[in-house]
């Protein structure tokens, strides 16, 4: 496929990355789209959705693109952030960035891309990698350990991958960074974004109060001694070391280790009282990890973004579970968060945490 008569969507955000993926792509003579999804207001102290549109259309002018904006915002409420609330309300600790990109970048972009622009690929900014062999896509992490991202995207199927461009998963921050000042972008110097993918740097707390219904507690101990109170079980999560009031403790410092949601208690201990050594998976993908029954597989398993890898072995029960075996106890695992499962530098599949021991 030649570069010039490939179209190209880039989901422009009006940050520096999205805004270098397509001044490279631009630069090599693809035939670039750029487009901003609208997702959420901003009526939230923290959201940036206006000034990120702006920034994005600056973008699109500078390095001379079409500019479209589109309203996904019904499906980021419905697959994303209604989903997140579900979660949280049977107590678990969902992250929402996962979903973010199976269902809004890489779920109604792509197919909005593909179908209504015509496009034959899109592109985003996210430092992870892709290569082919043989017919198969693998996602690979991205160069730059530091910033690498392919934990938030394991989910994406063959398809998916097999439209998709990530120019920046070869490259530094720094040198991405470099090419927005020498194509003189106007996001060149703009903050990475942080908080929940596509709203922002909220206050997750009082978004989850004004949403869902918490009702103050007692901490306590794994011995059920009460030592102190919370604002409600379902806003921590296990491994937390701080937003809860200890009124009558003056040890070591304590940590959540278990939510007791039928009794709206938060038990704590110590940090090694989270320890855990097996993981049971479930909504996993990955045709490595989910074909054959009782085969062991070496690997390594990431329990959030960046965090440490893991040695484990992995098994695909007769029910579906995979059950992760740790090389070595793990601290801080809550249920509902993703375990991602990597060969080296590869992901080759990943789940849900259902539960732990």
């Amino acid at each position: 496929m030649q570069k010039e008569k490939t179209k190209i969507a880039v989901g422009l955000s009006g940050g520096v990355d999205s805004s270098v993926t397509a001044a490279l792509l631009k630069d090599q003579g693809y035939d670039v789209i750029g487009v901003h999804m609208l997702r959420w207001d901003d009526d939230i102290p923290g959201c940036t959705g206006s000034q990120d549109r702006q920034d994005a259309l600056k973008v699109a002018k500078k390095i001379g693109i079409p500019f479209r904006t589109v309203d996904f915002s019904d499906s980021y409420k419905k697959y994303v952030v209604d989903r997140f609330l579900s979660e949280i309300e049977k107590g678990l600790s969902p992250n929402p960035d996962v979903w973010c990109n199976e269902y809004i970048k890489f779920g109604v972009f792509m197919d909005y891309a593909l179908k209504d622009l015509g496009v034959d690929l899109v592109a985003t900014g996210h430092y992870a990698r892709v290569q082919e062999s043989d017919g198969i896509y693998e996602l690979m992490m991205g160069t730059d350990i530091t910033k690498d991202q392919s934990y938030f995207l394991y989910r994406l199927t063959q398809e998916q991958l097999s439209r998709t461009v990530f120019p920046l998963g070869g490259m530094l921050k720094s040198q991405v960074r470099d090419l927005a000042q020498l194509h003189n972008l106007n996001t060149a110097h703009k903050k990475d974004s942080v908080g929940i993918c596509f709203i922002g740097d909220i206050d997750i707390k009082e978004f989850i109060k004004e949403r869902i219904v918490v009702r103050p507690g007692n901490v306590v101990l794994q011995s059920g001694e009460v030592v102190g109170t919370h604002e409600g079980v379902l806003l921590y999560t296990v491994g937390q070391r701080s937003g809860f009031t200890l009124t009558s403790y003056t040890g070591d410092p304590l940590y959540v280790v278990r939510k007791n949601i039928e009794k709206n208690e938060l038990v704590v201990g110590r940090d090694s009282g989270s320890e855990v050594t097996e993981l049971f998976l479930t909504d996993s993908v990955g045709s490595i990890i989910t074909s054959g029954v009782n085969q062991k597989i070496g690997a390594s398993v990431r329990i959030r973004h960046l965090g440490e890898l893991v040695g484990c072995e992995l098994v695909n029960s007769e029910d579906g579970t995979i059950v992760v075996s740790l090389a070595e106890p793990v601290r801080g695992v809550s249920p509902g968060q993703h375990a991602v499962l990597y060969n080296k530098n590869i992901v080759i599949g990943g789940g849900i945490i259902a539960r732990t021991s």
